[in-house]
């Protein structure tokens, strides 16, 4: 897929009836030559639409605007390349935990949680968020995450969680805040509520902050596995993280992880992690797999706003 393609097919499936900014923005960098020139001078994991509109963002750049985002880019090249060359999408949204929880909520408790790709951990507080499934309420407190679902019993509870730690090759701290910063950047401009959202997160996080390890998710995965406490159930899981694994890593992650004692959840592009069998999608908008232990369960949103159980 070119670049160009990749842009549009972002427009399409992810940003549509999501992000008008976002939509506009990625149409007109596909059809911008010289933007896509020099996108064209990165690696092509640094090419993405997230990245590059997230790095502009913290840059101070427009993103409202597509030809003022075309002159800010050349303009700024040098130091928006440095951007891409040195960041990450490290998208840290809380939400997810709202596709999470029927599956977390159900394990034999209480959990170890350990999140593989956990950016600042904001994944890690499953317990500790509250929970709005239509008219069903899970939970009380801030943040209260919305999420539409349909096909599955609800879950009356949180989970017990007696341990949370995370694994990334970059980790954030919610309490620096030029990593804050970062995260609030990759957030698409018309969320205000997932802006407010990660405040509120963060705060959580920054009140009793997790284990987070600076590793590799294969070469430094047993040894973290190995500290989860005795008596809970170890639960791997990752949200939208293994886009960024090279195909070869992905395989050894896999394989690995379901060599580890307790259980697996992820919840994936089915293009980066497949699977047979899959029913058609509810919509053409870009979906997740949600899967325990290899088993996949329901197609997802990629913010958490949205769960359609097909198990």
């Amino acid at each position: 897929m070119t670049i160009a393609e990749t842009y549009a097919r972002f427009a399409a499936r992810e940003a549509r009836g999501v992000s008008p900014t976002y939509e506009r923005l990625a149409l007109a960098v596909a059809g911008d030559d010289a933007v896509l020139a020099r996108l064209s001078t990165v690696p092509p994991a640094k090419q993405q639409p997230n990245l590059l509109f997230g790095v502009v963002r913290l840059l101070g750049g427009p993103v409202d605007d597509p030809v003022a985002f075309h002159d800010f880019v050349l303009a700024n090249w040098p130091a928006t390349e440095a951007g891409l060359r040195a960041r990450a999408t490290q998208t840290n949204e809380a939400g997810r935990c709202a596709v999470l929880l029927p599956v977390l909520a159900a394990l034999p408790q209480p959990l170890a949680l350990l999140e593989v790709g956990a950016s600042a951990g904001l994944c890690l507080y499953p317990d500790r968020y509250a929970y709005r499934y239509g008219d069903h309420r899970v939970g009380t407190g801030e943040p209260v995450l919305e999420c539409a679902a349909g096909g599955l019993a609800l879950p009356a509870g949180r989970p017990e969680v007696v341990w949370r730690a995370g694994l990334d090759l970059n980790p954030l701290d919610v309490t620096d805040p030029a990593d804050l910063a970062w995260l609030d950047a990759l957030i698409w401009p018309e969320h205000t509520h997932r802006r407010a959202r990660l405040r509120a997160a963060a705060s959580i996080a920054a009140a009793e902050p997790p284990l987070l390890v600076r590793g590799d998710l294969v070469d430094d995965l047993p040894a973290l596995a190995a500290e989860a406490p005795a008596g809970a159930t170890l639960v791997v899981f990752h949200t939208s993280v293994l886009y960024q694994v090279p195909a070869p890593r992905r395989v050894a992650f896999v394989d690995l992880v379901r060599e580890l004692p307790g259980h697996w959840i992820a919840s994936e592009s089915p293009e980066v992690l497949p699977y047979e069998g899959l029913p058609e999608p509810p919509s053409d908008a870009a979906h997740h797999v949600l899967a325990l232990d290899g088993t996949p369960l329901a197609w997802t949103r990629g913010h958490g706003q949205a769960i359609d159980w097909f198990a």
